[in-house]
């Protein structure tokens, strides 16, 4: 696995008075900087290390959210009056509720 496939954000934090550098595949890991990209480099060097680290014990490494397979389905509880609700927005929209919800979750 390359370092490179991973999620990284970089965001500012009041609390630490820097940037800090993360990782979605591994939530434990993170870089403070006083840059962006030096909190970039910072978290994607640590994420290097570790890959590495594991890699030398035998552990698994994490799947990279890009190199992973979506089917585009997955199934949502919600009460039954939301439910009812929807249903009725789908149609009056003419849309299945499939749609509607899908247009919904995308923001459009």
């Amino acid at each position: 696995m390359n370092a490179d496939h991973y999620s990284y954000r970089v965001r500012w934090s009041n609390e630490d008075n820097s940037y800090i550098g993360t990782v979605a595949e591994m939530n434990s890991l993170s870089w403070a900087a006083d840059d962006q990209l030096d909190a970039l480099r910072g978290i994607r060097s640590l994420v290097a290390e570790v890959l590495e680290d594991m890699r030398e014990t035998g552990e698994t490494l994490p799947t990279a959210f890009s190199d992973r397979e979506y089917s585009g389905k997955f199934m949502v509880r919600i009460p039954a009056e939301a439910h009812r609700q929807l249903a009725i927005d789908a149609a009056e929209q003419d849309v299945s509720l499939n749609r509607l919800v899908s247009q919904r979750l995308a923001g459009s």
